[in-house]
């Protein structure tokens, strides 16, 4: 398990990173950022990954709640 330094630094490059890949649109650049951080720390690499991976899981939860309250309101209406 990496130490609290590499998963505070991965944290936050996974935040730069999606705010990036929102505004771009490219929405596998997280990956290409992962090449580089794995060819000189496979720990930074894997941490980065791990934040990456929970925050869009949660933004996909997000997502998937607001789709069905909205359906659920549609259809009280």
């Amino acid at each position: 398990m990496a130490d609290e330094h590499v998963n505070l630094m991965a944290n936050k490059l996974a935040e730069e990173c999606l705010a990036v890949q929102k505004e771009t649109g490219e929405d596998r650049l997280f990956m290409e950022v992962a090449g580089v951080l794995g060819a000189s720390s496979q720990t930074l690499e894997e941490a980065f990954l791990t934040a990456i991976r929970t925050r869009m899981a949660e933004q996909q939860g997000r997502a998937f709640l607001a789709k069905k309250l909205k359906a659920h309101r549609a259809a009280s209406e």
